[in-house]
């Protein structure tokens, strides 16, 4: 791990204190607040991610490095400030395809998808990371080395990306005008981290939510957001937060009458089921689109 991001966790204790204090002053039908159990889990699933991160890191380093001798391109010049400039869109387009494939992608997801485990929405939501993506991460980075990007400066615009995405996951940050435009907002993260069928598998942008745009991942905060997932796991057991869609992944798998059935639950969206019983978020949000009513669901997805 960069360690622009162990620098920055004292700044991240600090906010979190501040709003804390805030939302306490504060509390409305639009702020939800703190809760002790929700945060200690999201604290306690970040200092694990933090130790796992760590050896995963290191180790993904021989693999950036070996792509790095045999690039097809040299655009990482660590001396050059454009260099550095394209490095910051080409991470964050990593990014998006990293964060999205991994709502789309069944046993993605089931590495995923604690830090959407949490009913609440504040700064110590952003530290609920999962113990699994450090392993099914690395991949979505090596096309920087591919175009001669060296491990060093792949590192230290993964951490950029990660301590900017701090700041978004809050609830006492309103709309903020034309910087919406381009940039995340919390307003834009609060849709994506939202259970409403209209906001499920939008909004996947690290620092800029051009990507949403461009790729048709975007959603505007609109009706209020329900946070959560679909159906919620109601535990702060860090073994039940951090693995329970592994588990009910490989019941699926278990179940299934039929390898493609079998491959189905591991590779098709969250939520596809061999026999249509659930549905995935394209298919809620036709099913949305069709009726003058709100569908209410607990689509699978953990």
């Amino acid at each position: 791990m960069s360690n622009l991001v162990l620098y920055s966790i004292p700044a991240f204790i600090v906010l979190m204190a501040l709003e804390i204090v805030y939302t306490r002053k504060h509390l409305s039908p639009k702020v939800l607040g703190y809760e002790l159990a929700d945060t200690r889990t999201s604290l306690l699933m970040g200092i694990f991610n933090v130790g796992i991160n760590g050896v995963t890191k290191l180790a993904s380093i021989p693999l950036f490095a070996v792509v790095y001798e045999h690039r097809l391109a040299s655009l990482g010049q660590a001396d050059q400030l454009w260099s550095w400039l394209l490095l910051l869109f080409l991470e964050d387009n990593c990014y998006y395809w990293f964060h999205r494939l991994h709502h789309e992608v069944r046993f993605l997801w089931a590495a995923h998808v604690v830090h959407h485990s949490s009913e609440r929405f504040n700064l110590s939501t952003a530290l609920r990371q999962p113990l699994l993506t450090p392993f099914t991460g690395p991949l979505f980075w090596v096309p920087l080395a591919v175009i001669g990007y060296p491990p060093v400066m792949i590192l230290t615009a993964q951490a950029w990306s990660l301590i900017y995405q701090f700041w978004i996951h809050t609830e006492t940050i309103d709309r903020l005008g034309p910087f919406e435009w381009i940039m995340n907002t919390p307003s834009h993260h609060r849709v994506h981290h939202g259970a409403n069928v209209e906001y499920l598998d939008r909004n996947h942008a690290g620092i800029f939510i051009i990507w949403d745009r461009l790729f048709g991942t975007f959603e505007r905060e609109e009706a209020r957001v329900v946070y959560g997932l679909t159906k919620n796991v109601h535990t702060f057991h860090l073994g039940k937060v951090g693995f329970h869609d592994v588990v009910a992944m490989a019941r699926d798998v278990v179940r299934a009458p039929t390898l493609r059935a079998k491959l189905g639950y591991i590779f098709a969206p969250p939520g596809w089921s061999h026999d249509g019983s659930s549905q995935t978020a394209s298919q809620l949000r036709a099913l949305l689109g069709k009726s003058p009513v709100v569908v209410h669901t607990d689509r699978p997805l953990d």
